[in-house]
């Protein structure tokens, strides 16, 4: 029986999904079944080696930013509104485009955001699987530890707490590993400024590192979220059937 139908026997057909045309499976379990389900993969399945684990933020996941549906082989209009990336501060809510009468909108809080990703090796079978779970609580985001399952997984735990503000319970010692240790927020979600919430320089006076609010830094125009509608391919065949009617008229 391959991987995949072993995967949905145990697990549900429900929580296992492909990836086409890779063939990559992702096991998509619950934060009450999270650390079951890794004992199970170690254990049942083979997945006896740790690759990697991250921290993801769904919120303004699919949203685009600029309105496309104009678009023409010119290019697109720049007129971006909201406060999409780079352009909030802290405190501000990130906001993005949309129909009138409203013009722009808060981006939603709403369903599930925060999510825990584990990549898992089985030497043995020559396997890869990619496990995905979302915390329950938007507002306080708690995911079991799988230290306890392998023990490589504590510093990337520890990042993962750090740049997004995932707990993650049972972990022997959760604490910053990137920022410094009066970083205020976590600075990989979504919602958090790119030009961060505080600036930091040495005073002369006091001899030592200050901390202050942001003041010389302005929220800037970065990459918006765009889905684009490439249109060459529709340009470069009008022009095309274009040149066909031309020879057809000079005949």
């Amino acid at each position: 029986m391959s991987l995949l139908h072993e995967l949905v026997a145990r697990f549900g057909e429900a929580s296992v999904q492909v990836a086409q045309p890779r063939g990559e499976i992702t096991l998509e379990v619950g934060a009450g079944e999270w650390l079951a389900a890794c004992t199970a993969l170690r254990d049942a399945f083979g997945f006896d080696t740790f690759i990697d684990l991250c921290g993801v933020d769904y919120l303004s996941y699919g949203d685009d930013e600029w309105d496309t549906d104009g678009v023409s082989a010119q290019g697109f209009s720049r007129g971006v509104e909201g406060q999409g990336p780079g352009r909030f501060k802290w405190t501000e809510q990130p906001s993005h485009q949309v129909a009138d009468p409203q013009g722009i909108a808060p981006d939603s809080l709403e369903g599930k955001r925060y999510a825990v990703v584990a990549h898992l090796l089985s030497v043995r079978n020559n396997s890869r699987v990619r496990v995905r779970c979302f915390a329950a609580d938007n507002s306080l985001p708690v995911v079991p530890s799988l230290v306890g399952v392998w023990a490589g997984v504590n510093w990337f735990e520890r990042e993962a707490f750090d740049l997004y503000g995932i707990i993650f319970e049972g972990h022997p010692d959760l604490r910053r590993i990137l920022t410094d240790y009066g970083f205020v927020g976590h600075p990989f979600r979504k919602d958090f400024p790119l030009i961060g919430n505080v600036e930091v320089r040495y005073d002369e006076e006091k001899k030592r590192v200050v901390y202050e609010p942001v003041t010389s830094v302005e929220p800037r125009v970065g990459v918006p979220r765009v889905i684009r509608d490439d249109a060459r391919f529709a340009t470069a065949e009008g022009e095309r059937g274009g040149k066909i009617l031309q020879r057809e008229a000079r005949r």
